[in-house]
């Protein structure tokens, strides 16, 4: 039994995180006392981020967030890489960035500078906060090639078409994906020469007769770094080795970070994975996927879905964040568009639900009343993030009657610290959101409102249902009876 370590902050409850390395819950224990150093794999930014691949930067935030409210100094680091990540993730085929250059007809510079902006533009649409530092991969590219050369005498081989990690060097790889075989991870293409066929590269050297836009001299040729090393080294660079947490999405745990665990081994002396410190970072968690049964969540579809298109159907990309928060983490979670409607709905509800408080000043609180469900929000996020029934506490508080308003604003605001939501600053108007290409006026929908609802006060039914029918034809679904006061929507 491990014993708790005292809190950081007054919020009592041990923090426990599901680690993937061990497959187990474990108690969350800095490496640094009082502080959170935490990793968390970011884009290739060749193209747009889908929603999916949102959901990661969501559970992050949210894990940093609880971090904070826990009482620990946060030092989130988020990468970009701009070089090394292959058309396949199974360490093979074209550079996406130098495939989207050719295809577009644009530097990879340049397309990298527009695809991150769009990136971070769409973390802030979501409520997701900044991170301590953005490390972009080509900054560290002298740092790789040091790395490299820390392990290739003992680790790495050369081949004609770069340098190879033998996995066999280090203990226990794959233990990550806990999906080795004698084949070793059967999704790595294979190369010949290679000497197992997990082994993976290190440094891609150009091939004789080509240029590429972006490439490097280093002592095995001149080329480029391979995906997984990246990480590895901007990791150590900006948080030390061990650091606390590394994140990714489910899909990075069979081979991005299990190539990447093995680099850091190498690195930090070869030790086994018995010790998680030996893999770079003592708690590896991982979001699981987002399911479109569409089939339009993969870039490769085309018009695949990004928050964009959410903005174009309507949607506010806050009611994605609440989408995401109503399931854990580490469960897959289908998107529809009927799921992100009502999502949409519980979010106006707690939006006017905490309007009144808005403009009131914070108090220390004492009722026990609301210390009790603070106590019980803390217990829900410590409990791996549990932020489904978070979400259900933030939703008791706002509903409380009969309470001093400056603590229950104070309560309100910690929480949703947490979940991000941003109930007291944003309004119900903010939620509604134009679809794209509507063409009636928000002012012409709401006095048609106003006259179907003094047509209906007045028994002028045929009126009503006049009304109703033109505003139909425009676009305009009206939902009667509805608890936020006649809600509509394009």
């Amino acid at each position: 039994m491990i014993d708790a370590p005292a809190p950081v902050s007054d919020s009592g409850a041990p923090l426990y995180l599901f680690n993937s390395l061990t497959r187990a819950l474990e108690i969350f224990q800095p490496v640094h006392p009082g502080e959170a150093r935490v990793y968390s794999c970011g884009p290739t930014v060749y193209n747009y981020q889908h929603i999916g691949n949102m959901r990661a930067y969501v559970f992050a935030d949210t894990l940093g967030r609880t971090l904070s409210f826990k009482g620990y100094h946060l030092r989130h680091i988020i990468n970009i890489t701009d070089v090394g990540h292959l058309t396949s993730d199974a360490d093979a085929g074209d550079d996406k960035m130098e495939k989207a250059a050719a295809s577009l007809g644009k530097s990879a510079w340049d397309i990298a500078a527009f695809y991150t902006a769009e990136f971070k533009r769409d973390l802030a649409w979501l409520g997701v906060r900044g991170p301590a530092k953005w490390t972009v991969a080509t900054d560290y590219v002298p740092r790789m090639i040091d790395f490299a050369k820390r392990i290739a005498d003992t680790h790495c081989y050369e081949l004609e078409s770069g340098l190879y990690f033998d996995v066999s060097t280090v203990a226990d790889y794959g233990r990550l994906a806990r999906a080795v075989t004698d084949e070793g991870e059967g999704r790595i293409d294979e190369v010949e020469g290679k000497r197992h066929a997990a082994d993976f590269a290190i440094w891609r050297k150009t091939p004789a007769g080509e240029t590429r836009q972006m490439e490097w001299d280093s002592p095995w040729g001149r080329g480029a770094p391979g995906w997984h090393l990246e990480c590895s080294v901007m990791g150590e660079a900006e948080l030390g080795m061990p650091f606390d947490i590394h994140t990714g999405g489910i899909d990075h745990r069979e081979i991005h970070h299990p190539n990447e665990i093995a680099q850091n081994q190498a690195y930090r002396g070869c030790g086994g994975l018995d010790h998680a410190e030996h893999s770079g970072a003592r708690l590896w968690m991982h979001n699981n996927f987002l399911i479109d049964r569409g089939g339009k969540m993969s870039k490769s579809a085309g018009e695949f879905l990004r928050l964009q298109l959410l903005f174009d159907r309507g949607f506010h990309p806050l009611a994605y964040r609440l989408m995401c928060l109503q399931a854990h983490y580490r469960s897959e979670l289908e998107f529809s568009w009927e799921g992100l409607a009502a999502a949409l709905t519980r979010l106006k509800r707690l939006v006017m639900a905490v309007a009144p408080l808005r403009d009131i000043e914070a108090s220390t609180i004492t009722d026990k009343r609301l210390t009790d469900l603070l106590a019980k929000f803390d217990a829900a996020v410590s409990d791996d993030l549990n932020t489904a029934v978070a979400l259900t506490v933030i939703e008791e508080a706002a509903a409380m009657k009969k309470i001093d308003t400056a603590q229950k604003r104070a309560a309100i605001a910690k929480m949703d610290a947490v979940l991000g939501l941003d109930l007291l600053t944003i309004a119900r108007a903010d939620l509604r959101l134009r679809p794209k290409g509507a063409a009636i006026k928000d002012t012409a929908i709401e006095a048609m409102l106003v006259r179907r609802k003094e047509a209906r006060a007045a028994k002028d039914f045929a009126t009503s249902d006049a009304l109703r029918d033109e505003l139909i034809a425009v676009g305009v679904e009206v939902m009667d009876g509805d608890p936020l006061g006649w809600e509509w929507r394009l």
